[in-house]
C-alpha cells in the first residue's frame, strides 16, 4: 500500500508523539531511544517480532540492546500500562464504552518461561504447554484495544521457589484464579476514573460470584455468560429458591423470546432468539436483575446463559447487543498476534513478560487511534467504509517502512 509524505508525515507526528509520552518512564536516553524503535518495530512488516528479526528492522546486528530493555533497564511497566489505558480511552472513550475481559495462551516449548505449564489454552482449544494471560479491553463503537494484563501463575509454580528464583517472580505474587485477576484489572481501570457503561465477560468470570458482588457494590452494571447449571435466585413454579439457569430457561413461555441482533458482524447482523426473566434480588430501583437467555436460530437447543445487573429500564434489545460486544477482545487478541507480535516474544522472565505484552498493547492502541482518524477521513468519500484493525495495520507497516531509521549498526 502506497502512503502519501502527508500520511507519512501525520503518522510519524503521532507515532512520535506517543513515543515521546513511553519516553517519559525512562531516565537515561539510550533505552529512552530504544523503547521508542521497539514500539516502531513491533508495528512494522517484519513476520515474526522476535528479539533477532525486531533487531535487524531497527538497523542493530544483535538484539541484546532491545533484550536489556526488557529484562534489565529499570522502568515502570504498570506506568506504560496507565499509559496505554489512558491513550486509548483518548481516542477511543465514549458514553457507550465497555470493559470485557478474557484470555488467551502463548504456547511454549520450555518449562522455564514464569507461569508456564500443561493447562488449557483457548488458543488451542485444548490442554497444551502453555502461559495464559487474562487481559481487559475497552470497546465502543469508535473501535477496541487491549487496556491491561495480568499472566496466570498456576498453583504448582506459587509453591515452587527454585522456578520463581529463576524467572525473577516477585515475593509478593501469590496464587490468584483468573476472576480474581480480572477483578483487580477492573477496579484499576475503575478507580483510574474510566468510566464504561457495562462489563462484559464470559463463563469464567460470570460464574465467579465474588466478581459479579464486587461489581454490584460499585453499582457497575454487567452482562456476564455464565454456566448452564449456574445457580440464582428467582421464583420457579410458584416457588422461590435457587435454581440453575438451565431450568430456568426451559420453564420460559414462547412469548418470552424475541428475536433481536447481538450487533453486526462481517455478514450483516447476527441475530437471535432472546428472553429475559427478572431475578429475585435485594437490590432497589434504579438497579435490577436478570436472566438473559440467548438462543440459536439454527439449532433451538443451543443456548448461552447471561447474569445481567444494570438499569431497571435497560431494555432487552441493549442487553443482547451489550452480550455481543465480547467479540472485540477475541479481534484483538487476534489482531494483536498477528500484527503487533503479541506472542512473538522470547523472554522466561516475569517482568520481560510484562514489559512485552504492554509494549505490543501500546502498539495495537496505536493502531485503534489511527483507525479512528482514518475512519474518519473515509466517512467524507462516498463508497468508503470504516477500515478495521487490519486494514490499519498495513497502513502502518507502509508508514513506518516509509520512515528510514536513523540508527547506527551496533
Amino acid at each position: 500500500m502506497s502512503v502519501g509524505s502527508a500520511s507519512v508525515l501525520a503518522w510519524r507526528e503521532e507515532l512520535s508523539a506517543l513515543e515521546a509520552r513511553l519516553g517519559e518512564l525512562f531516565v537515561r536516553a539510550e533505552p529512552r531511544r530504544q523503547a521508542g524503535l521497539y514500539l516502531e518495530g513491533l508495528l512494522s512488516a517484519v513476520n515474526r517480532k522476535n528479539g533477532w528479526q525486531l533487531a535487524e528492522q531497527i538497523g542493530d546486528v544483535r538484539p541484546w540492546r532491545t533484550q536489556r530493555v526488557l529484562s534489565h533497564v529499570l522502568w515502570d511497566q504498570d506506568a506504560a500500562r496507565d499509559l496505554c489505558r489512558d491513550y486509548a480511552v483518548e481516542h477511543l472513550g465514549a458514553n457507550d464504552g465497555v470493559l470485557i475481559v478474557d484470555e488467551t495462551g502463548f504456547l511454549k516449548k520450555g518449562e522455564h518461561s514464569a507461569g508456564v505449564a500443561r493447562q488449557y489454552s483457548g488458543t488451542a482449544g485444548r490442554i497444551e504447554n502453555a502461559q495464559v494471560g487474562v487481559f481487559l479491553a475497552y470497546a465502543s463503537d469508535k473501535g477496541h484495544a487491549l487496556i491491561d494484563r495480568a499472566l496466570y501463575l498456576p498453583e504448582e509454580w506459587c509453591t515452587d521457589a527454585g522456578k520463581r528464583a529463576a524467572a525473577a517472580i516477585p515475593e509478593e505474587v501469590t496464587f490468584a484464579t483468573k476472576p480474581a485477576l480480572a477483578c483487580r484489572m477492573i477496579g484499576r481501570a475503575l478507580d483510574a476514573g474510566l468510566s464504561c457503561a457495562w462489563i462484559v465477560g464470559d463463563e469464567i468470570y460470570g460464574s465467579d460470584r465474588r466478581l459479579r458482588m464486587d461489581l454490584e457494590r460499585r453499582e457497575q452494571p454487567f452482562v456476564l455468560a455464565i454456566r448452564s447449571n449456574e445457580k440464582l435466585w428467582a421464583v420457579l413454579g410458584e416457588r422461590l429458591g435457587q435454581h440453575a439457569a438451565s431450568r430456568l430457561a426451559a420453564a420460559l413461555p414462547a412469548r418470552a423470546w424475541r428475536r433481536l441482533s447481538a450487533g453486526a458482524g462481517s455478514k450483516g447482523e447476527r441475530l437471535y432468539d432472546w428472553a429475559r426473566l427478572r431475578l429475585t434480588r435485594l437490590q432497589q430501583p434504579p438497579w435490577d436483575h436478570w436472566l438473559v437467555v440467548r438462543r440459536s436460530r439454527k439449532d433451538p437447543k443451543d443456548l448461552a446463559y447471561y447474569a445481567v445487573f444494570g438499569p431497571d429500564r435497560t431494555t432487552l434489545a441493549t442487553l443482547a447487543r451489550v452480550a455481543g460486544r465480547r467479540w472485540a477482545i477475541e479481534e484483538s487478541f487476534e489482531v494483536a498476534k498477528q500484527e503487533v507480535g503479541l506472542a512473538d516474544y522470547e523472554i522466561r522472565s516475569w517482568h520481560g513478560w510484562y514489559r512485552h505484552i504492554t509494549l505490543a498493547m501500546l502498539a495495537l492502541a496505536f493502531l485503534a487511534a489511527m483507525r479512528v482518524k482514518l475512519s474518519a477521513g473515509a466517512s467524507h468519500k462516498r463508497g468508503r467504509h470504516s477500515l478495521d484493525l487490519w486494514s490499519t495495520s498495513a497502513r502502518a507497516r507502509s508508514v513506518i517502512s516509509s520512515v528510514a531509521f536513523n540508527v547506527s549498526p551496533a
